[in-house]
């Protein structure tokens, strides 16, 4: 499907905009899964200041949907109306200090900030190394894995809110809560600060090694998103679907992965509504079966 072209609209609105804005541009391309519709209008824009201006100028009646790499993400089939912003280039800086402090940008991949800190002797963000992710989804989410979460490294976040307002969030300002935080979904974050501490380069490579040994032992390599669902209070996500007789369980092409199964993979052919569909199926048979209701962990964007 096509949506109707509001790009020459939005450039004559905003002159100034230095980003590409392109329209009907299919989304698949940047998920993992490789499944979905066209955005209306995908904005990758250049820097800071030009996403400000974009956020402050563009209608207010036109959605705006944010996505990073597409690592726990569900595009629909139909695609996704109003403005869809990917953050690039502009956003992957990174520095580290003398502090043990990591500021990066929310663009740059999760297992890169690790991979810095660990040149630099920074111990204490190993954990992203495990998380295939962006660190905009890391602040987003609160990321965590293999026995570490983003609030127990960030010092702050900064952001743009719809309005166009450059805003700065300590850690205490964020409302961090297991895979949630409480910043107002139309704020789009841009970099973060995060704390770490000395620690030795060999002994920190040798703790991600074994990171990414225990990863690629027990989950699956195919075209996937990730955790599916958030693990229940007191329990395991895999566990209850496993119970309920899931494990391996497919509609088209889409699986829930003999290996792990709280992944969902795309055997090659799925659309985003099978793989959808799968794991509302999931959800329905382990609420029959324990009582348990999973909630998504994975973002589901757009129309069906």
């Amino acid at each position: 499907m096509a949506f109707p072209d509001i790009v020459p609209d939005l450039k004559k609105r905003l002159p100034n905009l230095r980003g590409r804005l392109l329209a009907n541009q299919p989304l698949g391309e940047f998920t993992w899964f490789r499944v979905g519709g066209p955005a209306q209008a995908l904005f990758m824009p250049e820097d800071e200041n030009d996403l400000a201006y974009a956020l402050a100028n563009l209608p207010h009646e036109v959605p705006i949907t944010v996505i990073g790499a597409g690592s726990n993400l569900i595009v629909r089939d139909g695609g996704v109306e109003g403005v869809v912003i990917r953050l690039g280039r502009g956003f992957n800086a990174i520095a580290t200090d003398a502090n043990n402090r990591v500021t990066a940008g929310t663009a740059m991949l999760d297992v890169m900030v690790a991979r810095a800190a660990q040149k630099a002797g920074i111990a204490g963000l190993a954990f992203f190394s495990g998380i295939p992710g962006t660190i905009g989804g890391a602040l987003r989410m609160n990321g965590g894995a293999y026995g570490g979460e983003t609030k127990d490294i960030l010092i702050e976040a900064r952001g743009i809110d719809r309005a166009g307002n450059i805003r700065t969030f300590a850690n205490a300002d964020m409302g961090f809560s297991y895979r949630h935080c409480s910043v107002p979904e139309d704020v789009i974050f841009t970099s973060a600060v995060f704390q770490g501490r000395a620690g030795d380069p060999e002994a920190i490579a040798a703790e991600m090694t074994a990171i990414k040994d225990k990863r690629e032992a027990s989950q699956p390599r195919n075209r996937t998103g990730g955790s599916t669902f958030k693990n229940p209070a007191g329990n395991n996500a895999w566990k209850v679907i496993d119970a309920a007789g899931c494990r391996g369980l497919k509609i088209g092409d889409a699986q829930v992965s003999e290996l792990h199964c709280n992944f969902l993979i795309n055997l090659g052919h799925a659309t985003a509504s099978d793989i959808e569909t799968l794991g509302e199926t999931v959800r329905e048979r382990v609420k029959a079966n324990s009582g348990v209701e999973l909630e998504w962990e994975i973002k589901r964007i757009g129309v069906r």
